[in-house]
């Protein structure tokens, strides 16, 4: 048998090379094709994410509020108020934050260990101001007498979150992530979506994305760029 020249030998070990590579990019996309694990912290904060969404909507509408209160859509309103009250409150400060993050914060030493109070209290009256919504948005239409009151009570009801949820994202939840081990935040990740199906049957993130958009739709905040402020003035 002839010996193999140095160009099978080079010839070979290229075949060896492709079909390895090939089984990498086989892997590889395997790896991305399977949807990554959320973890309780990045659960946490797109969960803020969609209340955020929520938040702006008020925002946009107060001025129009205040000019001409029967031409803002009071069904996309009440429908707003709607997910913040199941999705924000009864689920994501009922069942996370009041039973799962709070009690062990309170326990930390350093700076979270102040925040529990005033949040809870801040649920409170944000519960308040969503049963005001509610109520006036029930009619076909926001009447002249509801207009300017809204348009104040939304106001402080977005300074309050902006606030509220800048605090928990920077402190309150880092701080609570501390306490674990990566094991342990995997059950708490697996823990929380189990609440999560339980209270909407399915994965209830993905529903509330999906409101939130419908109703940014209806009032025509679907596009960004329009929210891109115009260049600064020279200094």
């Amino acid at each position: 048998m002839q010996a193999p020249t140095r160009r099978d030998l080079l010839t070979g070990i290229g075949a060896l090379a492709l079909a390895g590579s090939g089984f990498a990019w086989a892997q590889n996309q395997g790896e991305k094709n399977q949807e990554p694990e959320v973890t309780a912290t990045e659960d946490l904060m797109r969960e803020h994410g969609v209340i955020r969404r929520a938040l702006l909507i008020y925002a946009q509408l107060t001025d129009k509020l205040r000019k001409s209160p029967g031409s803002v859509d009071a069904a996309a309103l009440h429908k707003t108020a709607q997910l913040f009250r199941t999705f924000g409150e009864d689920y994501h400060e009922r069942m996370l934050e009041e039973q799962h993050i709070f009690p062990i914060i309170r326990k930390m030493q350093g700076a979270a260990a102040r925040y529990p109070e005033v949040l809870i209290a801040q649920h409170q009256r944000g519960r308040e101001i969503t049963d005001y919504i509610l109520a006036v948005t029930q009619a076909p239409k926001i009447s002249v007498h509801h207009g300017e009151p809204l348009a104040r009570t939304l106001e402080g009801f977005v300074r309050m979150y902006q606030n509220h949820a800048a605090r928990e994202d920077t402190i309150v939840f880092p701080a609570w992530k501390t306490n674990f081990s990566n094991q342990q935040l995997d059950e708490l990740s697996e823990q929380f979506e189990a609440i999560e199906h339980k209270m909407f049957g399915k994965d209830g993130f993905e529903d509330a994305e999906q409101t939130v958009s419908q109703v940014e739709a209806t009032f025509g905040f679907t596009d960004i760029s329009q929210f891109t402020p115009p260049p600064p003035p020279k200094p």
